[in-house]
């Protein structure tokens, strides 16, 4: 069983319910993951509607600790990408379904 959807399943899928070539799907699709890291690193926020948000949130540098050794290390500082579901993804995803 196939855990993962991959760039090839989402095209593959699109071709099927639209027929568009696989090869322009393709540049269609780089392009709008593009706009989204683009907007992203330009520090703003990026709404889709019905779907939900992406931005970018600064994490300090902090110590951290491995549990295993615990030895301490200091964690740096860096950016992080948050994503906010909207209120009706959420709904679609807490439907229960027979699928």
């Amino acid at each position: 069983m196939r855990i993962n959807l991959t760039k090839k399943d989402i095209i593959n899928s699109i071709y099927m319910q639209i027929g568009f070539s696989k090869k322009i799907l393709d540049i269609i699709l780089e392009d709008i993951l593009n706009i989204i890291v683009d907007n992203l690193k330009k520090k703003k926020k990026v709404k889709i509607s019905n779907f939900g948000t992406f931005e970018i949130r600064h994490k300090k540098q902090r110590v951290g600790r491995n549990p295993k050794t615990n030895e301490i290390k200091n964690i740096t500082a860096r950016n992080v990408v948050l994503f906010r579901p909207s209120r009706e993804f959420k709904r679609f995803i807490n439907t229960q379904d027979d699928k």
